[in-house]
């Protein structure tokens, strides 16, 4: 076996964000980029020599080439097997099913989930652990303070592997399995779900749907799993295929980015249901007929109505949500009688909930909800959650939803974006943000007093770990609320995030648009934090 210690320098740059390590393509290129990181991932583990690792990504422009660095890195380093999905192809949450099912010692995921792709795209890698979710802070902290330093790395020198045929081959001493990139997800969602109903339901002629994977990771699970064994129509899968480059298009599953779902449901004679998903198959959005479901609200809908699927039909140990995402899980959770966690952006944080058994469902208003069915947020599972709901209760997704805010009311809610801000005006947006908050409360804005400002802060109830500064609030006497964030998964400048959320129990105030019934605290919000004046920009660049 003819293992190589190459020497390098190290890179300044590759901090872990909320997802793994991301950048444009042409910075992985870079000679030992890639390898660097990898390094640094092996030199920060211990005890995974001659074990399992799990290996796949979602398809983008330079998958294939990172997936064969990374296997003679692996062999070279001295792990024991890889299971690669076929094609280089595995789903973030397939990952996370095959970890789980295997018992492997971790595994890495190739993706930089909603964002664009191609040659001039963006590429990321994230560790997920043995439990089959990502890394926690102090793994990614291990690997960032390991690539300050490293000053060399480990491969092997050989031949590619095939990654395109099913079944067993060595590179090195180790063992390299190419495993087909569905069946044990498929497998995993029919011991959930009630296939026999929902295929029902879609075989029955009276309810269409409409699925866009957007070119990217889902196209052969929806095939699979929607067309083959649920016999939904053929054609029922839009965009199926997965492409380099998405199509040229954003694989990111929102009313601005996936506007050819968005066309089909809001046209004439639209479908009855509509689903996406995103890059890497981990987020997804609902749609009923002319009707948009915010990924808070779907949260709450499937935990109201969780018993009605076999396997969640024994109730809920908890629901747990991200601290921008709306409070409307919570209105569920306080009539369940069970208990809702508020944790920080970033899907890490459920890990430990769903591990101590203290949750069972959890959701980012990010459009991600998952359960403790694995360790990542889960498109597709929450695709077919939906679809064996409205197969017991034979509703439309409005008529559900509707009846949805008639007990519990409704929160209106809606994230902006700014995309591309100046980092040091995004910066500089946070910290005024922050030496405000001392000052806010009891002010009034209009009709809105403030009751309670703060920088976000998480003391985790598992393992006692704190997560500061996740998110200025400003909490208002009414319930309303509005959040300042940064986000960690661009690659370009900085991405201010902006929340706002208000409650409405009079089922009469139902029908508003959500802009129009936040319009005085989207003004509130910019005479707060001077967003126009700080970003440059009249309008977000995404509103969802």
């Amino acid at each position: 076996m003819n293992i190589k210690t190459v020497a390098t320098t190290a890179f300044p740059d590759q901090k872990p964000g909320t997802s793994g390590l991301r950048k444009q393509v042409p910075v992985f290129q870079k000679p030992n980029y890639l390898e660097n990181f990898i390094q640094s991932i092996f030199d920060s583990l211990e005890d995974y020599q001659g074990k399992t690792l799990v290996l796949g990504g979602d398809g983008r422009y330079y998958n294939r080439q990172a997936i064969q660095i990374i296997l003679k890195m692996a062999a070279a380093n001295g792990v024991g097997r890889v299971k690669v999905g076929q094609g280089g192809i595995l789903s973030t949450p397939a990952t996370s099913c095959v970890i789980r099912k295997y018992n492997a010692f971790g595994g890495i995921v190739l993706s930089a989930s909603h964002n664009p792709g191609g040659p001039e795209g963006d590429f990321g890698v994230k560790y997920n652990i043995g439990n089959g979710g990502p890394a926690p802070e102090k793994v990614t902290e291990a690997i960032f303070a390991r690539s300050k330093v490293i000053d060399s790395y480990k491969i092997l020198d050989s031949l590619d592997v095939d990654l395109d045929s099913l079944g067993e081959s060595k590179l090195g001493d180790m063992v390299v399995e190419v495993i087909d990139s569905v069946n044990d997800y498929q497998e995993l969602m029919e011991s959930l779900f009630d296939f026999e109903l929902i295929k029902q339901l879609l075989t029955s002629g009276k309810f269409r749907m409409c699925v866009d994977s957007m070119h990217a990771v889902t196209g052969p699970y929806a095939h699979a799993i929607f067309e083959k064994r649920l016999g939904a129509a053929a054609g029922t899968v839009k965009n199926g295929t997965p492409l380099a480059d998405f199509g040229g298009g954003h694989p990111d599953p929102n009313l601005v980015y996936a506007h050819d779902l968005v066309e089909v449901m809001f046209g004439d004679n639209p479908p009855d249901f509509g689903a996406a998903s995103d890059g890497d198959g981990d987020r997804n959005m609902i749609l009923g007929s002319n009707f948009f479901v915010t990924p808070s609200d779907s949260l709450a809908v499937l935990a109201a109505n969780a018993k009605l699927v076999p396997g969640y039909k024994d109730g809920l140990a908890g629901i747990a949500r991200s601290m921008p995402t709306s409070q409307a899980a919570d209105r569920v959770a306080a009539k369940l009688g069970v208990d809702c966690y508020e944790t920080p952006t970033g899907w890490k944080f459920f890990g430990n909930l769903l591990d101590a058994g203290k949750a069972t469902l959890c959701g980012e208003e990010s459009f991600g909800t998952g359960s403790n069915h694995i360790r990542e947020k889960d498109g597709l599972w929450a695709v077919l959650f939906w679809l064996n709901i409205l197969a017991v209760k034979q509703q439309t997704v409005e008529g559900l939803m509707r009846e949805h805010w008639q007990t519990y009311g409704r929160n209106y809610y809606s994230r902006h974006d700014y995309e591309g801000v100046d980092s040091d005006r995004a910066n500089t947006l946070i910290t005024n943000l922050r030496n405000a908050i001392p000052t806010l409360k009891g002010k009034k804005f209009g009709n809105y007093e403030v009751e309670y400002s703060d920088d976000f802060s998480y003391t985790d109830p598992v393992d006692g770990s704190v997560s500061k500064q996740q998110g200025v609030r400003i909490g208002f006497t009414d319930g309303s609320r509005i959040v300042f964030r940064l986000s960690g998964t661009g690659t370009q400048g900085a991405t201010l995030r902006l929340y706002l959320e208000s409650y409405e129990a009079d089922t009469a105030k139902h029908n508003l648009d959500a802009q129009e019934a936040l319009e005085e605290l989207i003004a509130i919000a910019d005479e707060v934090a001077k967003v126009k004046e700080l970003t440059g920009m009249d309008k977000p660049t995404v509103i969802t």
